[in-house]
């Protein structure tokens, strides 16, 4: 009697109903951040996960996984990585991650788990080698945009690091052209009343 009493026990215990159904995750910062290769990030990602009704899920255990090989990097520990538990916003993130020096898109893997329920979602970076790469977060982007901001971002850069670099050969001031479909129209200053 007294081992059924415990199954059953460990049972119930196994399958809370205060439990989400549903678990939605969110990423709030850090999707289609672009950062220099080698670099540290001062930015970081932070998601947010949600019930099927909306409510936000406290105490739910996130696991931040960066890609083994490729662009990637290790978090602060030293490892690939890192798990978070959200706070009552249902809030959970990371930051300082360390760089490789291998340029290109990587995707950090994001899983979420309260009870048996479980998610998962990805969020896409690049690591960049043009100077003007900053771990900024276009103010347009968002969950569900399209990731070719990252592209345009990577090639106007490329454009800038080749007219640096054909300046620095020639010895001569150069001005690079524009990557193509990028055009910059003629300032206009205006001095007094217009």
């Amino acid at each position: 009697m007294g081992l059924s009493v415990a199954i059953l026990l460990v049972s119930i215990l196994a399958v809370d109903p205060q439990d989400p159904a549903i678990l939605q995750i969110r990423i709030l910062d850090g999707e289609g951040a672009v950062y220099r290769i080698g670099s540290r990030a001062t930015r970081g990602i932070t998601i947010q996960v949600t019930d099927e009704t909306g409510k936000p899920v406290e105490g739910a255990r996130v696991g931040f996984r960066l890609p083994e090989s490729g662009p990637t990097g290790t978090f602060s520990t030293g490892a690939r990585t890192e798990i978070a538990i959200t706070r009552s916003d249902g809030r959970a993130g990371i930051w300082g991650m360390q760089w490789n020096r291998v340029t290109g898109p990587l995707e950090v893997r994001v899983t979420v788990e309260k009870g048996q329920t479980r998610a998962g979602t990805v969020c896409a970076l690049y690591l960049s080698d043009a100077p003007e790469a900053a771990a900024a977060q276009p103010a347009h982007m968002g969950p569900g945009h399209s990731h070719k901001w990252i592209w345009i971002a990577a090639a106007i850069g490329g454009a800038a690091a080749a007219g640096v670099a054909a300046t620095a050969a020639k010895g001569k001031p150069t001005v690079a052209a524009p990557p193509p479909g990028v055009t910059i129209g003629t300032p206009t200053i205006t001095l007094g009343h217009p």
